[in-house]
């Protein structure tokens, strides 16, 4: 198989990076809303988020994810998209 086509077969990521403007339960509210995470799930991502600076928070397709940002990026948290290694 081509390089490519082995591309084609990994999903896009959403990542969310630490910043030093939300609060922790914002973050982890946040979460719950857009993503509809429990809020013990919500919490394990932010304090991912907190302690090692990122943390990938949804994947799936490319068309998914750049929604997915879309919605961080409009409650104010920092996050990108990149493809699965």
């Amino acid at each position: 198989m081509a390089d490519g086509a082995a591309d084609l077969d990994k999903p896009w990521m959403t990542v969310v990076w630490d910043d030093p403007v939300n609060l922790m339960r914002y973050v982890t509210f946040v979460f719950q809303k857009i993503f509809g995470y429990s809020e013990s799930h919500a919490n394990q991502l932010m304090m991912q988020v907190h302690t090692e600076g990122k943390a990938v928070v949804s994947s799936g397709d490319r068309d998914k994810v750049e929604g997915d940002v879309r919605k961080l990026h409009a409650a104010g948290l920092w996050a990108t998209m990149q493809r699965d290694s």
